[in-house]
């Protein structure tokens, strides 16, 4: 008679750790798949609404644009649609881009888009409802957000949330509001009334921008433009935990930073592991100065290899900002678009050109319910599109030849965009304090508060350049408040008896063309005018933990003429050169075979060549060739060459 079965001792045991095992395999394929999928792998694409609209879109007009794009460029490439600023401020009279009161948020002090413009919002749903629409269309969707807290929820003393247990955020036994994490002193300096930094050294701090962002991912948002924290607002505090909130989230969100204003290499190297976009620049609107101002800082960048380079779960990009092409609006307006671009069409084919071979990412910001045909071909043309997403060792090239074209003489010479030919004057600007060039300042006369610029370069100054502490004791409770916070910094003036304080940023919001020269107003209690001077000859701001430099500032028709080139190759073993009119008059511009097998790394693939060329503009064919490419290129324009060379 055979009895029941019996279980071997451990083997039920066996049978469920085997599960566990199966079940942690699961879910460990599942974090290297998603971690698998790189974010950014090339140079985003999309649709910003800035340059059209300001800060006016409603909720129709975005949606009519979205549907635009989903038909008309989304097949080339532009998946983004982003709402620029101010979606949550009231269209009301009184209402303008620095104004205060006009804004819709919660009882966390969290802004949400007005529902007089954005309909679809009401009842607390935010953008939930447009981000469903834009992902049925195709597309993804952003929004642009600006650092720390908003003035008018620091006024409410608004509850800061705790977006993890819920309900208001604790800490050491008491709820935490605004005004506890707010730094009044450290406003947005181009938008003062709106936004102030968030302290994020406290647990109430992060809390607040965790609550934030995890809202916007509830949204169901794609894409975050942060403003006023990088360039001469930088704040790398917020910036680094913001960049930690997002890696945590649930779903992927393409992090985008601005302005640009005085950046440099060693500022975009501090950042770009944190983000996928950077502006290098202020804003880029329709005028050729501010076109020409990215030729040096986009040179800059790509010689320090940071086109491309690793970034938040992905690759991070420098950003040469919107394209202000089309039908366009105005700076700071209360308007819609209402007139067309300024930049001739050679120029836009200049802004185009350099954007593809630099490979910033290409947000339109005309409107595109008023796409023309010249616009719309001139931003989806195929040769650029394939440049900015799949070529490299993009650079640029100096070894060019130019001949100016007029009607009494011909003159011909090697061109260097680094000549020394060029007057100079020197203006205060900012830059990283671990820049070598700023560790340039010292104490002259202690007795008078005297710190003076000891001369960096070879160029000596006309005469010194020094500031002054001013000597003038705190008053008021709130001026020894003031003055506790900031023991040991400085208010620096231009002269003993100035009655203005040294601003580091600028007020008003800077375009591409304007440097970042400071700024004197009445002294306040304001970080933008506390300094603080190291031991190592470092002149820091409280505001954006800059420091100060004298910068050799180029005449402005320096940085707006000459000639430009660059080059780079292309997946199918091609090359591109670009070349760049930057001058009033038609230019004859050369490169020769050999230089260009020179500046790239697979050199013995040109070195004795026979090279066919098209040029993209002209529609012209040239070739074969062993010897160079040469071209005679219209005041501001382009000429953009396609090269397929081999060894007979």
């Amino acid at each position: 008679m055979t009895g029941p079965s019996v279980e071997k001792p451990g083997s039920t045991r066996f049978i469920v750790f085997f599960i566990i095992i199966l079940n942690l395999s699961f879910f460990s394929l599942s974090i290297d798949a998603r971690s698998s999928q790189q974010h950014a792998s090339f140079p985003p694409r999309g649709w910003n609404s800035y340059d059209s609209f300001c800060w006016t879109i409603s909720e129709a007009e975005f949606l009519q644009s979205a549907e635009i794009v989903s038909k008309r460029l989304l097949p080339h490439g532009y998946q983004y649609v982003v709402v620029d600023y101010l979606w949550y401020r009231k269209k009301v009279e009184g209402a303008y881009v620095d104004s205060l009161g006009f804004d819709v948020i919660d009882e966390w002090g969290r802004l949400h888009p007005d529902p007089a413009r954005w309909p679809s919002s009401r009842g607390g749903k935010g953008f939930t409802e447009v981000a469903e629409k834009v992902h049925r269309m195709g597309l993804k969707f952003g929004i642009h957000v600006m650092g720390g807290i908003s003035t008018q929820a620091y006024n409410a003393n608004s509850l800061v949330m705790d977006s993890v247990k819920g309900g208001a955020y604790e800490e050491s036994g008491r709820q935490w509001r605004a005004k506890d994490i707010g730094i009044k002193e450290k406003a947005c300096v181009w938008m003062s009334h709106g936004f102030m930094s968030v302290n994020t050294k406290l647990g109430a701090g992060k809390a607040f921008l965790r609550s934030l962002y995890r809202q916007y991912a509830e949204w169901g948002i794609d894409f975050i433009k942060h403003d006023c924290v990088f360039g001469t607002d930088f704040n790398i505090e917020e910036i680094t935990y913001v960049s930690e909130v997002l890696r945590e989230l649930d779903r992927p969100v393409l992090y985008s930073i601005s302005p640009g204003t005085s950046v440099t290499p060693t500022m975009a190297k501090e950042v770009s592991q944190l983000v996928n976009m950077y502006r290098i620049t202020g804003d880029d609107w329709d005028t050729w100065k501010d076109v020409a101002a990215h030729f040096d800082i986009s040179r800059d960048l790509s010689a320090s290899s940071m086109i491309g380079a690793r970034g938040l779960q992905g690759k991070s990009w420098p950003d040469l900002d919107m394209l202000p092409l089309g039908w366009l609006t105005d700076q700071g307006s209360n308007f819609g678009p209402h007139r067309a671009c300024n930049l001739n069409l050679e120029e836009q084919k200049s802004q185009m050109t350099l954007w593809s071979i630099a490979k910033s990412p290409l947000m339109f910001g005309g409107d595109v319910r008023k796409l023309d045909d010249t616009t719309y071909n001139l931003i989806t043309n195929p040769t650029l599109l394939e440049i900015n997403s799949y070529s490299s060792n993009n650079k640029e090239f100096p070894y060019i030849t130019v001949t100016r074209v007029s009607r009494n003489k011909h003159k011909s010479h090697p061109h260097h965009p680094t000549g020394n030919n060029i007057s100079t004057k020197h203006a205060f600007g900012l830059t990283s304090c671990k820049e070598p060039k700023a560790n340039t300042w010292s104490i002259v006369d202690k007795n008078r508060g005297q710190i003076c610029w000891n001369q960096y370069s070879s160029q000596k100054l006309e005469k010194p350049f020094c500031l002054y502490n001013r000597k003038a004791l705190p008053a008021s409770d709130e001026e020894i408040k003031h003055n506790q916070l900031y023991q040991g910094k400085l208010h620096l003036q231009t002269n003993e008896k100035a009655e203005s304080c040294l601003g580091a940023s600028s007020k008003q919001k800077l375009t591409s063309k304007d440097y970042s020269r400071g700024t004197l107003s009445p002294c306040k209690l304001d970080a933008n005018q506390m300094w603080e001077l190291h031991s190592n000859g470092t002149l820091e701001n409280s505001y954006s933990g800059l420091c100060a430099v004298l910068n050799q500032v180029k005449a402005a028709e320096a940085t707006s003429n000459g000639v430009r080139s660059w080059i780079s190759t292309g997946r199918r073993g091609e090359v591109y050169v670009a070349f760049f009119n930057l001058n009033q008059e038609k230019t004859m511009i050369s490169a020769k075979i050999t230089d260009i097998a020179k500046a790239l790394p697979n050199k013995k693939n040109l070195e004795g060549a026979s090279c066919t060329s098209h040029e993209l503009w002209s529609g012209k064919d040239f070739g074969p060739t062993k010897d160079s490419v040469s071209i005679q290129v219209e005041p501001h324009g382009p000429a953009l060459f396609v090269l397929h060379c081999s060894h007979a």
